[in-house]
């Protein structure tokens, strides 16, 4: 395997560029370093979607990612020439933090060029394992335009997060733990944004088990895969949750290797992410960013492609910023009737408030806020707006909150 893949692997050959024992060696090579995550069976999981689910947590590598593996598994494999020169990196955060992390325990100088809006989580992490962190770019694109250029002139080794051999033969280290731990897997679903960790398991896995089945999942506003294995041209952009699979443009070489190996890839939309990522944390008791969240995003979206089937799920990661879990758990709540904002027009009198928030008392509801507005023109001038948000059980019981208060004379209309 080559030590140096600096540009996108080339292609087009017959055999095949990443092997099964090139994995294997991968797995020889870094084991003991990372972390041999616990690969288990989900109940309720399994009882939500209809599948027997099988969950791989790679949130729980020292990183909170899978990358781990690759970035490992490519930086053994540098001449020390090239360890004394240093390495660079362009990443929106879990590789940046697993090159970084590993090149710092390896006395490797790192460079890391992230996109200049990368969650300010994962830039700081990646700060604290030892990195310089250039910030350029509104694009992974031209973030790595700008790393290459800094490549060449400072004579640094790329490692790339998904178009070299090396990483990902260490990606692909995850399908041979999840089958020595599940040999009888009948599906493996993957998250796709390069491609680097659907191809390394899908060349581990169709050789330990050939009839298994790979399936990729990628963000509905980032197709990149998805289209090409269907001969069109990926129309992608937007802001998705998933940012660490937001990718224009899969790797030349997992394109080359899913061609021939993955059998399906499907896409999801926000709220089916959203809820993968509320799932994992209320019944898995687990921290799961967007793109870890979206192997059981397709569970979610497609039931009906694995109903019955034994199925490997891999949670590829948890660097997600904690206002924005927060925020997914609270549009959650939203989702289940269990927070609503009703809005009620009275008279602009002494004592209405108290009135309409005893009754919500008395019906077990929890008033989170209120706000008051008298300038709205649809409202008589000597009366007032309350917006009052309110905590209730489910939305059964919010719709006995709204009928208590219309049956009280103070008919709220939802927001």
């Amino acid at each position: 395997m080559p030590a140096d893949s600096s540009a996108p692997a080339q292609v087009g050959h017959q055999a095949p560029v990443v092997s099964f024992e090139d994995v294997k060696a991968a797995a020889g090579r870094i084991g003991g370093a990372i972390e041999r995550t616990p690969l288990r069976r989900s109940r309720t999981l399994s009882e939500i979607t209809g599948a027997d689910v099988w969950v791989k947590f790679e949130n729980q590598q020292f990183t909170a990612s899978f990358k781990e593996r690759g970035a490992l598994n490519k930086l053994l494999l540098l001449s020390d020439a090239e360890r004394r020169a240093g390495v660079i990196a362009v990443s929106a955060g879990n590789h940046a933090q697993g090159v970084a992390y590993n090149a710092a325990r390896l006395g490797i100088p790192s460079t890391i060029v992230m996109p200049i809006g990368t969650p300010f989580v994962k830039v700081e992490h990646t700060r604290k394992h030892g990195a310089r962190v250039l910030l350029h770019g509104e694009s992974f694109a031209e973030a790595t335009t700008y790393a290459y250029q800094v490549k060449e002139r400072e004579g640094l080794t790329f490692v790339h997060p998904y178009d070299d051999p090396a990483v990902l033969a260490g990606q692909g280290t995850i399908a041979i733990e999840m089958l020595e731990d599940a040999p009888d897997l009948e599906t493996l679903i993957v998250p796709v944004g390069g491609g680097g960790l659907i191809s390394g398991c899908a060349i581990a896995a169709k050789h330990l088990r050939p009839e298994i089945r790979v399936v990729g999942v990628e963000a509905r506003m980032y197709p990149s895969m998805y289209a090409e294995l269907r001969g069109e041209t990926p129309v992608c952009g937007g802001h998705t949750i998933a940012e660490g699979i937001a990718v224009k443009q899969a790797g030349r070489l997992p394109m080359e290797i899913a061609r021939r190996l993955v059998d399906d890839v499907v896409l999801v939309d926000e709220p089916h992410l959203e809820a993968a990522i509320t799932l994992y944390c209320n019944v898995e008791k687990t921290i799961a960013e967007g793109a870890g969240a979206a192997g059981l995003a397709a569970l979610l979206a497609h039931p009906q492609k694995f109903a019955g089937q034994k199925v490997g799920l891999i949670l590829c990661g948890g660097n997600i910023d904690s206002r924005l879990l927060a925020s997914v758990l609270t549009r959650a709540l939203v989702r289940e009737g269990r927070i609503s904002r009703l809005r009620l027009i009275g008279d602009d009198r002494p004592g209405l408030l108290a009135k309409v928030s005893m009754i919500i008392g008395d019906m077990g509801g929890n008033i989170i806020e209120v706000a008051h507005n008298r300038l709205a023109l649809d409202v008589p001038a000597k009366g007032a707006e309350f917006d009052i948000m309110v905590e209730t059980r489910d939305a059964q019981h919010t719709q006995e909150i709204v009928d208590a208060l219309t049956a009280s004379g103070y008919p709220p209309r939802g927001l």
